[in-house]
């Protein structure tokens, strides 16, 4: 079961709240027996109950707002336990408010200051009263005494709560008033009501009630761009009729100017002197307007707001950009005159005639501008072009403006010409003379043929061939003598060379590149066998055999400077190397018989007596003048005696000192004459073509 009560608040100890033993129908005494106890669920006991009486009453003093503070209903709750049987009773007990309370204010006194120039209308708060009682009880109403400037405004909030404002209804005017004194008083809806007051003093603050004013409304100047720091753009000039900090004015730029203009421009605040502080760069403004504002120093500050506005002047201080469109750095040397080699964009940040741009290339190159509209130029080439001439440019674009003085910018392109295979293989000589010396070994090295090609890579890549034969012999095959090594053009022996055989050979040498479709080219090598003492002197006349003499008859009257034979010897080999010479090495008698040096002829030296030998034998060596010399001998045996049998060999000595050479003697010294007199003009001949 669940029982009510209503008392108000700071009732006294002992001051009935119920009679619980008449509430619940039960016999006093019955309680006392069932060992009534009281229960709080608070932390105070603040009823108590008469076990005797069953009433319930007032055990501490009881304040309702510092147990509910605001809330415009207040409970306390407690329960009843009684034994046998066990039983629990919820007794809820409602405080009611009494107006014990009267309003207060934070303070007894608040001071206002407001400027005389204070706007009609104007509201100027004050800190409300609080009051903690609720309901009527608590804060209604404030009232305001009475005044000529000011008028009371209360404002409700939807929670109940009231703030006071004063309300400017008249003009204040410090020089005729300079405080006023106002009371504000607070009550509440209590019986009877209860109240508080506060004092207001109010006081009247002299106005800042002139502004500063520039002398004129808006300011102009003009700069050249890159101004040095420093440079004065022009001085502000700004009064204010105001007396003291009212009429002291500084000077600012507003905070309507940007971050990038307060870089460029600064401003003395105390002579309004505008200098430049930062870089003034005509293609990023042309104009720059700044907003400057004057205050003075009064409370509360009055201002004037002024524009200036700065005309900046171009300069030529940015030289033309060359921007490569599209560029191909490598270009085919066979590329006909008018091919594009790059596409190139041009500008210039600079304005007017600074800002027009001319570009131009050497001249010395095969290269020119072609101007396919404004700003954009085709460089294109302008002949045919060669890369053995020159595999490699670079091309300088030269871009220059208007300006003065001008100024311009280069950009190199580097341009490398591809080759082509344009260019033949061509050999260093035209022909090729070589002597060779016979009996060569096999294998070496008779001469080398060289062809350049000024191509590049495969295009230069050479490859060497023997085409055909020719000579002295239209039939003799140079390849059964010769190889030639395909890439070095080294042309061997493949066998010795014979003189004897051969002396001269003759064929084409081929040289192709490895460009597709190949070049060739040809030249031509004469190769002049050059005799080598090999041969040893042949002996024709006397016959005789490898281990025999020849004999000779003569008359023992035979008189001096008789011939007795001659001796004639041939040598395969030429030049030096055929020329002979007669030695008498062995004799019977050495001053008997002598041999010509160069004939061979072997004459009686004096009359032979009867204490010469009957037989006499002659030791002749046949020697050649190569280096070194070969030889050969002859043994002849000369019988001194009268005309005998027919079977010895020989022949009768002639003791004829007249008449000509015997006619084999005169035709080998002919043949000797003529084969010595080629070889010297051969030679001769071979030398003047080598120099």
């Amino acid at each position: 079961a669940q029982i009510r009560y209503s008392i108000p608040e700071e009732l006294t100890r002992g001051a009935f709240v119920g009679n619980i033993a008449k509430d619940l129908g039960t016999d006093v005494a019955k309680l006392a027996a069932a060992n009534l106890q009281v229960l709080s669920d608070s932390d105070s006991q603040y009823f108590s109950v008469n076990v005797n009486t069953g009433v319930i009453m007032v055990s501490e003093r009881i304040d309702r707002e510092q147990l509910c503070g605001q809330n415009p209903r207040c409970f306390l709750h407690l329960k009843l336990a009684i034994e046998n049987p066990v039983e629990f009773y919820r007794i809820e007990v409602e405080i009611l408010d009494i107006n014990d309370n009267p309003p207060e204010f934070p303070s007894d006194e608040v001071s206002l200051r407001i400027y005389e120039l204070a706007s009609l209308g104007a509201r100027f708060p004050i800190q409300p009263a609080q009051d903690p009682d609720v309901g009527t009880n608590t804060l209604q109403t404030y009232h305001l005494s009475a005044n000529e400037n000011f008028n009371l405004n209360v404002k409700a909030r939807t929670d109940g709560g009231k703030f006071p404002e004063l309300v400017l209804e008249r003009a204040l005017d410090r020089e005729l008033r300079a405080f006023h004194h106002l009371v504000l008083t607070a009550e509440d809806g209590g019986s009877p009501p209860q109240s508080s007051k506060i004092r207001i003093t109010i006081q009247v603050l002299d106005a800042n009630d002139n502004h500063p004013v520039f002398d004129r409304p808006s300011y102009g100047a003009r700069l050249v761009e890159n101004s040095p720091l420093g440079t004065l753009v022009v001085k502000l000039n700004a009064t204010d009729v105001d007396e003291g900090p009212n009429g002291d004015i500084r000077y600012s730029l507003s905070s309507h100017n940007s971050a990038a203009l307060r870089q460029i421009f600064a401003i003395d605040e105390q002579t309004g002197e505008i200098r430049v502080q930062g870089n003034l760069d005509f293609e990023e403004a042309t104009v720059y307007e700044i907003e400057v504002e004057a205050k003075d120093m009064g409370s509360p500050t009055m201002e004037e707001h002024c524009s200036v506005v700065v005309e900046i002047t171009d300069v030529n201080d940015n030289a033309p950009e060359v921007i490569l469109t599209s560029f191909s750095s490598s270009l085919s040397e066979d590329a006909p005159p008018g091919t594009v080699v790059a596409v190139i964009h041009v500008r210039d940040r600079d304005s007017g005639d600074q800002g027009k741009v001319q570009c131009h290339v050497s001249p010395d190159l095969p290269f020119q501008l072609r101007k396919d509209y404004e700003h954009q130029y085709s460089l294109i080439t302008s002949t045919r072009l060669d890369r053995e001439h020159v595999a490699y440019y670079n091309v300088t674009i030269s871009a220059s403006d208007l300006g003065s003085p001008p100024l311009s910018r280069h950009t190199i392109l580097p341009v490398t010409l591809a080759d082509v295979n344009d260019n033949a293989p061509q050999f260093e000589q035209a022909s090729y003379e070589v002597l060779v010396a016979e009996n060569n070994p096999v294998g070496s090295v008779l001469v080398t043929v060289s062809a350049a090609d000024p191509d590049s890579e495969q295009n230069s890549r050479l490859s060497y061939s023997i085409l055909r034969a020719g000579g002295t012999d239209p039939g003799l095959d140079p390849t059964r003598y010769l190889s030639i090594h395909p890439t070095s053009g080294q042309v061997s022996a493949k066998i010795p060379f014979d003189y004897e055989q051969t002396t001269y050979l003759q064929f084409q040498v081929e040289v192709s590149d490895g460009g597709s479709p190949a070049l060739r080219n040809r030249t031509l090598v004469h190769i002049f066998i050059v005799d080598q003492n090999d041969n040893a002197p042949r002996v024709h006349f006397p016959r005789a055999g490898e281990d025999s003499a020849t004999q000779f008859r003569i008359s023992p009257s035979t008189t001096p400077p008789a011939l007795i034979t001659k001796v004639v010897a041939i040598d395969a080999d030429s030049g030096r190397n055929a020329w002979l010479s007669y030695h008498l090495v062995e004799a019977t008698d050495p001053g008997l018989f002598s041999v010509t040096l160069r004939s061979g002829e072997i004459r009686i030296m004096r009359a032979l007596q009867e204490t010469d030998a009957s037989a006499h034998e002659l030791l002749v060596v046949v020697r050649d003048a190569g280096e070194p010399p070969l030889s050969t001998a002859v043994t002849l045996v000369v019988l001194v005696e009268e005309k005998g049998p027919e079977a010895l060999q020989g022949s009768e000595a002639r003791t004829t000192t007249s008449g000509g050479l015997p006619s084999i003697t005169l035709y080998l010294i002919v043949s000797l004459v003529l084969i010595s007199t080629v070889s010297l003009v051969g030679l001769a001949a071979l030398g003047v073509r080598c120099m």
